[in-house]
């Protein structure tokens, strides 16, 4: 099971079947992706929970060189339209696994994405993908990849390092959630018209693989957070509370991904893209205007109100990994010392919050304004 037994409670058969039919109405529009879900949930079932891939079952930053005319990268800013090819660049990634190895060299392309970074006015790097041809990565660590994000330094390296540590945070809340890679990236410009330049970055575990290894299917219908499992609803609201993030919408699928469980009657999210997080606290962060908060470091809590029942579940999971969360930035040298104070400051605040109940029903429960109308915000 994805949650914990510290998660589970019982439900009546009657309230299984009101809630089925309720979600069944909710979904009122054509599914194109059943067959899909349907072959992925019979092929999970019959091989068992998956294991993670070689890539992302270690801790340590992966070293490697991604060689490419970097000048084309870093003006391919425009993004094409929905139906308009990409432009591929054709780039040659070496690595080795320990320094006494030999060089692994993969042929690859490197795609441009994004929308925020990607633009040039807000980030001097945009960010990639790394499409691997799947015969060449055989044998590899990076075996079974095809098409994997590459999170990329944008302004400063420690911003990338900052977003990495809010993935493991989520990752000590549920195995439902990408497993990232901390790497040390050299770019290599093959045309030599830039100089070589090393930065962090983050690979990020591809959605199918976090379904295979959670047994769920990947689901691609349009669904409002109430009709999203409350539990899982409700950690994934609190953690972008406790983390200072608004840049979220399950309904728009904006930094938010869908996936199924044939045992449960309702969807389950999963969220990714946490670099607008009070608690990155990046230089070029801002919230929506019309959310009326000057700072993403102000915390606007904007999942479904649920009762408090439910929020004492979540807040009990959240007081037992209170010393987990503090000992990642606490441990964590390559951070500013200045940064960790911070930090740990950002979430005594948030702790005292969950820990008095008059605070917490204000921040949680409050008649919050759900007609703002932002794109990739509103309706959650």
């Amino acid at each position: 099971m994805i949650y914990s037994a510290f998660f589970r409670y019982p439900v009546a058969v009657v309230m299984l079947v009101a809630m089925t039919l309720g979600i069944t109405m909710a979904f009122a529009q054509t599914d194109t992706t059943t067959t899909k879900q349907t072959g992925a949930k019979k092929k999970a079932k019959a091989t068992g929970v998956a294991t993670v891939r070689p890539l992302f079952a270690a801790d340590e930053p992966l070293s490697f060189t991604l060689s490419a005319q970097m000048q084309r990268i870093v003006r391919d800013r425009t993004k094409p339209s929905p139906k308009a090819p990409v432009t591929r660049h054709p780039a040659r990634l070496t690595y080795s696994a320990t320094p006494s190895d030999s060089i692994v060299a993969l042929p690859l392309d490197l795609v441009v994405r994004g929308n925020f970074r990607r633009d040039a006015a807000n980030c001097v790097f945009p960010p990639l993908y790394v499409d691997f041809p799947k015969k060449a990565v055989k044998g590899t660590l990076f075996a079974k990849q095809n098409k994997l994000k590459l999170v990329t330094h944008c302004r400063e390296d420690e911003y990338v390092l900052r977003e990495y540590l809010v993935y493991r945070l989520y990752n000590q809340l549920t195995d439902l959630s990408f497993k990232a890679r901390l790497a040390q990236v050299t770019y290599l410009d093959s045309a030599g018209k830039r100089k070589p330049e090393t930065h962090l970055g983050i690979l990020l575990e591809d959605e199918d693989d976090v379904a295979s290894r959670n047994n769920v299917a990947v689901y691609k219908n349009r669904v409002k957070s109430a009709f999203v499992d409350s539990l899982n609803m409700a950690t994934i609201s609190v953690f972008e509370y406790m983390i200072g993030n608004t840049d979220w919408s399950v309904v728009y699928r904006h930094n938010i991904k869908m996936v199924l469980d044939s045992t449960m009657p309702r969807p389950l999210a999963v969220p990714y893209d946490f670099d607008h997080a009070g608690l990155v606290d990046a230089r070029y962060a801002k919230p929506a205007e019309q959310l009326s908060i000057e700072s993403v470091r102000e915390r606007l809590y904007r999942g479904p109100a649920y009762p408090q029942a439910m929020l004492n579940r979540v807040f009990a999971r959240f007081r037992a990994l209170k010393p987990t969360f503090y000992a990642f930035y606490q441990n964590e040298k390559r951070l500013s010392p200045s940064y960790i104070r911070d930090t740990i400051y950002y979430l005594d605040a948030f702790y005292k919050t969950i820990d008095n109940p008059e605070k917490a029903r204000a921040a949680f429960q409050s008649d919050l304004d759900r007609s703002i109308q932002v794109r990739g915000m509103n309706n959650n």
